[in-house]
């Protein structure tokens, strides 16, 4: 039986689908058979970020409508034979794809994978109800400003409404020269005010950026052992957060600093 886990956020841009993508292929390089499900019908990104927007044959929508079998909907990765994604539609827009129709495509996906990670889109309308009414488990993005925070205080407020064994918190792009010179929400006040187990902390990095703008995976970079301990947290229970702080510490960490500030 697969673990089904909502990725949601509240506010958009906060780096969701991003998390979803580099999460996926970090677990199946761990040895896992997962499969990333894009519920973000009409704005979905996931196969952009995947690089596999040139593969897609069938989507879920297509599912949905009879057009094909969940099966046939699946693209496997050319570098990870263990990750999937079922893609969403870029220009199906209607509301009358509902939560049922997404839980009984994840019900057939339950069975053939060990992890079911499921993109929920921005907000708290009915798009965000779909993603959600399928998962048993949620983790929240944010990123330290006060808007995102406010956002998801709200989601998890919803998410409280759901029956999930559990919700913990992912706070995403924290620079840690800034977490030193104090200009920044320190990670004890975000854990404090979202009131959630911090599962991971993701550094802000140009190599995600960049990467993920041109459709290729995390390789190489300052997130990359994030994104395995962050793998690790989630399948282990363990509490092992990425420090984002270390390349910033003593004497030559303070000429980094120095430097962040000039750019």
């Amino acid at each position: 039986m697969a673990r089904k886990i909502v990725i949601t956020s509240g506010k958009g841009g906060v780096g969701k689908t991003t998390i979803c993508a580099n999460l996926g292929v970090n677990l199946s390089r761990l040895g896992f058979r997962v499969v990333m499900v894009d519920v973000d019908i009409g704005l979905n990104n996931l196969d952009v970020v995947m690089g596999l927007e040139k593969c897609i044959i069938f989507d879920l929508t297509d599912v949905v409508m009879g057009k094909c079998r969940v099966r046939q909907a699946l693209i496997q990765h050319p570098e990870y034979p263990s990750l999937y994604i079922l893609p969403s539609s870029h220009s199906f827009t209607k509301s009358s794809i509902n939560g049922d129709h997404i839980k009984n495509i994840i019900n057939n996906l339950d069975k053939m994978f060990d992890y079911i990670l499921i993109d929920c889109p921005a907000g708290v309308d009915v798009g965000f109800h779909r993603a959600v009414y399928s998962a048993n488990e949620a983790i929240i993005v944010v990123t330290p400003h006060l808007s995102s925070l406010r956002d998801a205080d709200k989601v998890l407020g919803i998410l409280n409404e759901y029956n999930l064994t559990s919700k913990s918190l992912v706070i995403n792009r924290m620079r840690g020269d800034m977490l030193l010179s104090g200009d920044m929400m320190n990670i004890e006040s975000i854990v404090r005010s979202m009131r959630i187990p911090l599962i991971g902390v993701i550094p802000e990095d140009d190599t995600v950026s960049s990467v993920s703008s041109v459709g290729y995976l995390l390789k190489t970079g300052e997130s990359t052992r994030a994104f395995t301990l962050l793998s690790e947290n989630i399948h282990n229970g363990t509490k092992k957060i990425y420090d984002c702080t270390y390349k910033y510490r003593g004497l030559i960490g303070y000429f980094k600093r120095g430097l962040k500030k000039l750019i």
